[in-house]
């Protein structure tokens, strides 16, 4: 006794270190395989076939009445699940949600969330019964199909694995984290999961592209676009591990041509439209997804992108509205793919338990194989259960038509022995239940008909059991019956059903796109003029640069730039200090006013200048050209900034600074370069390297001063310059031999007239 009550002679010593292990490892298989992973038998966790065999226990068959989900809750804590009543009725809910489930297995009535993300009623407001499918999936739970196994308090039963013949893994999928593992299986069209059964009943050996032509891939409650390739879903299936790029389904029609979905947008007055989606991907919350485009418009981050409504009501509707309709709808319809839960990817991890409880990643061929080995188990239970039950009735037919055939003795032997039944056996050679089923004979079962019932009865189940024993004998039998079975199954969730059409559409398309900027901004033509003190403004439309009324400066300031663009133009800063920036043009300030300074937009350091402003061009090279004569030509690509500090493209000796940038035509082929000390040197283009960065080569060497002007021409044209005076005249001079030369050198004295100011413009 002594013994007993010291609590020292119970502890055992041992490495704390694999104490730990021991236990955790416990924890481990525990939660594995009593709460995370599916069975591939019947695609329930142990929560869910609870709560569907709490619920049959309480008759919630479709064609009865509904009961209070907190009388579901209490039966199964109370009674199998000891675990929390959240968990449980979180679960039960799940089931119950049409947009959860592809075939919900609950049958509820009440608030049971909605696919915006909003939660579901307490317990004690909702009410639930079974659907038709949870009664397929329990079918054979009365007829010994599966073994029952004690409760978690050992006082009542629970089946070990739910018998029915809907393939609920696959068509349901599954979700779940255990320790050091995890599953993820998407739901699945049941019909056609049925049609890749019977091929495998009749060809075992079939494989998997056989498979996949029934298959087709996942079928979500929610519809949507799967838009993978063939050779991605079935590298997934083949493994049991992959993704599944999910989109939702903007309104639109297929393609007679291709079979490919077409948005089409739904045209409003005044030639303007709008896009509504009408599916979203699985697991997405509408109500966040609204939210998510409606920050992409509030961070500015979709210029073309106008407004987001939810219009849904049963049907999913949300319209998306552009910000013109000069926006193209594909741009649109890529930027919301790439940039919102419109697109997603699900995972396909096939890890479930097997029939022996081992966690295993299997692949579609291994999970359909393992469900019909199943199924085939199943099917000979309940025969056997059956064949039993025909013997059991088979014997007390024999005793009633016994009692038929000698009836008078038979009543003669009640009325008049004490112990009638222990004669009636010796005599007639009755077993003990013969003998009392005679006995317990009511009356009016003595009547002829009686009899001839019997005798029909006795027929028909001898012919049941004769059948029932070559089905227990006969694999090609038992695979036979099966198919009859499944068959019987299609019909009730074909493709012709509400409930069985499938819902998501599987196409190829490629994947999403870089939408670059300029495709986000609405095209439209600006004027951007710049003033000599900086200040920058986008006005509307292309007005006349030459027209001086047209635009107005601060008192003090005046022109410096003005030229026509685009807003999805970049705009090229270049400073003298030889560092470059860009600016978008729809980040330009209207207008309205005198704009702003572009010191606002970039870093310009302070010591330096603008030198000009230009529009950016994709093929443009433009010549760059420092205050001693040095230079080279850049192209567009590496001259554009990605920050407001800009990018530093030239390098100067001390003293010098960028002078001048000119673009380069394409025709252009013949460089003139004009001196301070008015020397005039023609070389051609092809002498001058192209360049991303640094000082460059002698364009023009000076005795005195610096570089003065410089003009990209074509040579067979002739030199062109501006005459001044009050017409503007121009003076051309095609003769150019005289000042032909190669770069670095010095020049000649220009033709006679040229302006003074040692300028071409």
């Amino acid at each position: 006794m002594t013994e007993l009550l010291d609590p020292e002679s119970n502890i055992i010593e041992a490495p704390f270190g694999d104490a730990l292990a021991d236990r955790y490892l416990v924890y481990a298989l525990s939660t594995i395989t009593a709460r995370s992973l599916p069975d591939v038998r019947d695609g329930l966790k142990p929560v869910h076939r609870r709560l569907l065999w709490a619920m049959r226990l309480l008759k919630l068959d479709p064609g009865q009445g509904y009961k209070k989900c907190a009388r579901v809750v209490g039966d199964v804590i109370g009674k199998y699940h000891p675990h929390g009543d959240v968990a449980v009725y979180d679960a039960m809910v799940r089931l119950a949600q049409d947009f959860s489930l592809r075939y919900p297995l609950v049958d509820g009535q009440g608030n049971f969330g909605n696919i915006d993300g909003d939660n579901a009623a307490a317990y004690r407001y909702t009410e639930a019964r079974l659907t038709q499918v949870a009664l397929d999936l329990m079918a054979g739970l009365d007829e010994d199909a599966t073994d029952f196994r004690p409760t978690y308090n050992g006082e009542d039963e629970e089946p070990e694995v739910m018998p029915g013949l809907f393939p609920n893994l696959l068509a349901n999928g599954a979700s779940g984290i255990a320790v050091g593992m995890a599953t993820s299986i998407p739901p699945h069209n049941a019909a056609e999961l049925i049609d890749a059964a019977v091929l495998l009943i009749d060809q075992p050996a079939a494989e998997l592209d056989q498979l996949l032509e029934h298959v087709k891939g996942p079928d979500f409650p929610t519809g949507a676009l799967i838009v993978d390739s063939p050779a991605s879903i079935r590298e997934a299936y083949a493994t049991g591990r992959g993704s599944f790029r999910v989109r939702a389904r903007f309104a639109g029609h297929e393609d007679p041509a291709t079979g490919k979905w077409v948005v089409e947008p739904e045209k409003l007055s005044g030639g303007t439209w709008q896009l509504v989606i009408t599916e979203i991907p699985y697991g997405v919350q509408k109500g966040k997804l609204i939210e998510q485009i409606a920050q992409l418009i509030a961070d500015k981050k979709l210029p073309i992108l106008e407004d987001v409504r939810d219009e849904s009501d049963e049907a999913i509707r949300i319209v998306i509205v552009p910000k013109s309709r000069n926006v193209e709808p594909e741009v649109l319809v890529e930027s919301l793919y790439r940039l919102t839960e419109l697109e997603t990817r699900f995972s396909l991890n096939l890890n479930v338990l097997d029939a022996e409880r081992t966690p295993r990643v299997m692949s579609l061929k291994d999970v359909l194989t393992q469900w019909l080995t199943h199924q085939i188990g199943v099917l000979l239970r309940r025969s056997r259960h059956r064949l039993a039950k025909i013997d059991d009735r088979l014997e007390l037919l024999g005793g009633y038509l016994i009692a038929y055939l000698n009836l008078d003795r038979v009543i003669e032997i009640i009325r008049t022995e004490d112990e009638p039944k222990a004669v009636m056996m010796e005599e007639f050679q009755l077993t003990d239940r013969q003998a009392e089923a005679i006995l317990n004979m009511r009356l009016r079962s003595l009547r002829r008909l009686e009899e001839m019932e019997i005798r029909k009865e006795r027929d028909d189940l001898a012919k049941e059991r004769e059948g029932l024993v070559a089905l227990i004998d006969s694999p090609a039998r038992q695979r036979t019956r099966l198919k009859r079975d499944l068959a019987v199954l299609r019909e009730r969730y074909g493709f012709e059903t509400v409930l069985g059409a499938r819902r998501t559409r599987i196409e190829e398309a490629s994947a999403t796109r870089e939408i670059p900027l300029e495709a986000m901004i609405e095209k439209e033509p600006i004027t951007v003029v710049v003033s000599a003190k900086g200040w920058a403004r986008a006005m509307k439309g292309h007005l006349d640069l030459s027209d001086p009324e047209a635009f107005k400066f601060k008192e003090g300031d005046g022109p410096a730039f003005a030229f026509h663009a685009q807003t999805t133009d970049k705009i090229l800063i270049a400073a003298d200090n030889g560092r470059f920036y860009t600016v978008g043009a729809d980040k330009l300030p209207g207008g309205r006013g005198f704009g702003e300074p572009l010191r606002l937009l970039v870093d310009i350091e302070g010591d330096a200048t603008i030198a000009t402003v230009l529009p950016a061009r994709p093929e443009m090279r433009v010549l760059l050209a420092s205050s001693d004569g040095r230079g080279f030509i850049a192209v567009n690509e590496e001259l554009l900034a990605e920050t407001r500090k800009g990018r530093q493209v030239v390098t100067f000796k001390k003293g010098a600074r960028l002078h001048s940038i000119r673009p380069i035509a394409a025709t252009d082929d013949h460089l003139a370069l004009i001196g301070e000390n008015r020397k005039l040197l023609i070389v051609p283009v092809g002498e001058i390297p192209v360049m991303a960065r640094g000082q460059g080569v002698a364009l023009q060497k000076y005795r005195d001063g610096g570089l003065s002007d410089v003009l990209p021409f074509r040579f067979a044209d002739g030199l062109s310059w501006t005459m001044g005076g009050k017409e503007g005249r121009t003076r051309t001079e095609t003769d150019l031999a005289n000042w032909l030369g190669s770069r670095a050198q010095v020049g000649r004295l220009p033709p006679m007239g040229f302006p003074r100011n040692n300028r071409f413009d």
